[in-house]
Protein backbone atom coordinates (compact mmCIF):
# COMPACT_ATOMS: atom_id res chain seq x y z
CA UNK A 1 0.00 0.00 0.00
CA UNK A 2 1.26 3.45 -0.74
CA UNK A 3 0.91 6.66 1.20
CA UNK A 4 -2.58 8.14 1.40
CA UNK A 5 -2.81 11.85 0.63
CA UNK A 6 -5.35 13.34 3.03
CA UNK A 7 -7.10 16.70 2.79
CA UNK A 8 -9.08 18.69 5.34
CA UNK A 9 -12.23 17.26 3.69
CA UNK A 10 -11.09 13.61 3.97
CA UNK A 11 -9.26 13.81 7.33
CA UNK A 12 -12.04 12.39 9.52
CA UNK A 13 -12.81 9.59 7.09
CA UNK A 14 -9.20 8.55 6.42
CA UNK A 15 -7.76 9.13 9.90
CA UNK A 16 -10.34 9.28 12.68
CA UNK A 17 -12.56 6.52 11.24
CA UNK A 18 -9.73 4.23 10.11
CA UNK A 19 -9.93 0.59 11.24
CA UNK A 20 -6.11 0.45 11.50
CA UNK A 21 -3.70 2.83 13.27
CA UNK A 22 -2.72 5.86 11.14
CA UNK A 23 0.53 7.82 11.06
CA UNK A 24 -0.19 11.34 9.79
CA UNK A 25 2.70 13.36 8.40
CA UNK A 26 1.99 17.09 8.29
CA UNK A 27 4.41 18.42 5.66
CA UNK A 28 5.02 21.05 2.97
CA UNK A 29 6.75 21.06 -0.41
CA UNK A 30 9.28 23.73 0.69
CA UNK A 31 10.27 21.88 3.90
CA UNK A 32 13.69 20.20 3.59
CA UNK A 33 13.33 17.82 6.58
CA UNK A 34 9.85 16.84 5.28
CA UNK A 35 11.34 15.82 1.94
CA UNK A 36 14.13 14.00 3.79
CA UNK A 37 11.74 11.61 5.59
CA UNK A 38 9.48 11.13 2.54
CA UNK A 39 11.30 8.07 1.13
CA UNK A 40 11.40 6.41 4.59
CA UNK A 41 7.64 6.92 4.98
CA UNK A 42 7.08 5.43 1.48
CA UNK A 43 9.04 2.31 2.52
CA UNK A 44 7.23 2.07 5.86
CA UNK A 45 3.85 2.35 4.10
CA UNK A 46 4.75 -0.81 2.15
CA UNK A 47 6.18 -2.62 5.20
CA UNK A 48 3.11 -1.90 7.34
CA UNK A 49 0.61 -2.59 4.53
CA UNK A 50 -2.72 -3.59 6.08
CA UNK A 51 -1.46 -3.00 9.64
CA UNK A 52 -0.77 0.75 9.76
CA UNK A 53 -1.85 3.46 7.31
CA UNK A 54 0.65 6.19 6.48
CA UNK A 55 -1.03 9.48 5.52
CA UNK A 56 0.35 12.85 4.44
CA UNK A 57 -1.33 16.23 4.83
CA UNK A 58 0.10 19.18 2.90
CA UNK A 59 -0.19 22.06 5.39
CA UNK A 60 -0.17 24.74 2.68
CA UNK A 61 -3.15 23.22 0.86
CA UNK A 62 -4.99 22.05 4.00
CA UNK A 63 -4.61 24.59 6.84
CA UNK A 64 -7.59 23.34 8.90
CA UNK A 65 -6.31 19.92 10.04
CA UNK A 66 -2.88 21.09 11.28
CA UNK A 67 -4.52 24.02 13.09
CA UNK A 68 -6.92 21.61 14.84
CA UNK A 69 -3.96 19.42 15.89
CA UNK A 70 -1.94 22.41 17.14
CA UNK A 71 0.88 21.82 14.67
CA UNK A 72 3.59 24.45 15.22
CA UNK A 73 6.50 22.97 13.24
CA UNK A 74 6.87 20.49 10.42
CA UNK A 75 7.39 17.69 9.77
CA UNK A 76 4.93 16.83 12.52
CA UNK A 77 3.99 13.18 12.86
CA UNK A 78 0.90 12.05 14.74
CA UNK A 79 -0.10 8.47 15.44
CA UNK A 80 -3.83 7.83 15.69
CA UNK A 81 -5.35 4.67 17.08
CA UNK A 82 -9.14 4.22 17.25
CA UNK A 83 -9.53 7.85 16.16
CA UNK A 84 -7.43 9.30 18.98
CA UNK A 85 -3.87 10.64 19.09
CA UNK A 86 -1.67 8.15 20.97
CA UNK A 87 1.71 9.67 20.14
CA UNK A 88 3.34 12.48 18.20
CA UNK A 89 6.79 13.67 17.24
CA UNK A 90 8.18 16.74 15.48
CA UNK A 91 11.17 16.83 13.16
CA UNK A 92 12.96 14.48 10.82
CA UNK A 93 14.27 11.14 12.03
CA UNK A 94 15.99 8.20 10.34
CA UNK A 95 13.79 5.34 9.11
CA UNK A 96 14.85 3.03 11.98
CA UNK A 97 13.78 5.65 14.55
CA UNK A 98 10.44 6.22 12.79
CA UNK A 99 9.83 2.44 12.71
CA UNK A 100 10.70 2.10 16.42
CA UNK A 101 8.35 4.99 17.25
CA UNK A 102 5.49 3.40 15.29
CA UNK A 103 6.13 -0.04 16.82
CA UNK A 104 6.14 1.39 20.36
CA UNK A 105 2.75 3.04 19.82
CA UNK A 106 0.91 0.20 18.07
Amino acid sequence: MSIVHVTDATFDQEVRHSTVPVVVDFWAEWCGPCRMIGPSLEELAKEYDGKVKIAKVNVDENPESPATMGVRGIPALFLFKNGKIVSNKVGAAPKAALKAWIDSAV
